[in-house]
Formats: C-alpha cells, sequence, structure tokens
C-alpha cells in the first residue's frame, strides 16, 4: 500500500475585473442603498441583474426595483470563517431571494447559531456605513424580526 500524499490548498481569485454597465448599475444602486434587477421578456426578475436572458440570450434591459428584504432559499452554516470572508465569527453563506426577485444571490447571514437559521426564513441587509459600489456594501443579511 502506498501512502497517500496531500498539501493544502486555498482557492482565491487575486485579481479585479471591469464590471459593464449592467453590474455597474446593480453596484451603484448597492452603494446608494438600493437593489435593482432586470427583467426578462417573460416576466422573470434577475438578481443580480444580467446583460443578456441566461434562456433565449436576448439582451435585457429593463431594471425593476426589489428587496430589500427577501427570503433564504438555501444556506449552509460557517462554523470557523476563513481570514478573507465576510464575517469573523460563524455565519451562514444562503442563497437570497430578494421580494420581488424570481432568482437568487450568494451572500452572508448573520443567523447567529445554526439552528437560529432555515429556508424560508425572512432576511434584510445590514448596509456598511461606508459604500464603495461593491457587493461588500451589503455587510451580510440578519433576519427579520417577528
Amino acid at each position: 500500500m502506498s501512502e497517500v500524499l496531500s498539501a493544502p490548498h486555498r482557492l482565491e481569485f487575486p485579481y479585479r475585473r471591469s464590471v459593464g454597465p449592467v453590474l455597474g448599475r446593480f453596484l451603484t444602486g448597492l452603494r446608494d442603498g438600493r437593489v435593482e434587477g432586470i427583467r426578462a421578456r417573460d416576466g422573470r426578475v434577475l438578481v443580480p441583474p444580467q446583460e443578456y436572458d441566461p434562456i433565449t440570450a436576448e439582451p435585457l434591459d429593463e431594471w425593476v426595483p426589489v428587496g430589500p428584504a427577501g427570503v433564504v432559499v438555501s444556506w449552509a452554516w460557517i462554523a470557523e470563517p476563513l481570514p478573507k470572508q465576510p464575517l469573523t465569527r460563524p455565519f451562514a453563506w444562503a442563497l437570497i431571494r430578494f421580494d420581488g426577485a424570481d432568482t437568487a444571490l450568494l451572500h452572508a447571514v448573520d443567523g447567529g447559531a445554526p439552528e437560529q437559521m432555515r429556508t424560508g426564513m425572512r432576511v434584510t441587509p445590514r448596509w456598511r456605513d461606508e459604500r464603495a459600489g461593491d457587493i461588500r456594501d451589503i455587510e451580510c443579511f440578519v433576519p427579520v424580526a417577528g
């Protein structure tokens, strides 16, 4: 029997990219404390917005305000956050479908404990005090009381 070799590996993407007019508008909205999606020809509202319909490849240009609250569609608990993750304490990565949207956005939820998280729970963004026009302008999402 041969010995199994292993090595630590951390996946990172240490680069910057331009976002273009559609994601640029979405991120500018976050900087201004609003969330916008884009409507496809069949009525679906995509968040984050896309330049082209992923089903028909048609160009999209009808902007729609959504949220800012929404529901958790799916989630995974992170018991030991890594250094560059959005929170330094345990949290959940979640797919969040904003009110008025048909697709979900991946973001962090400061849910307290895994027992307090559930699919279908309502959440709202915790906005950063100082915003720069990127996805981190939403610090995380928090459960809606009640």
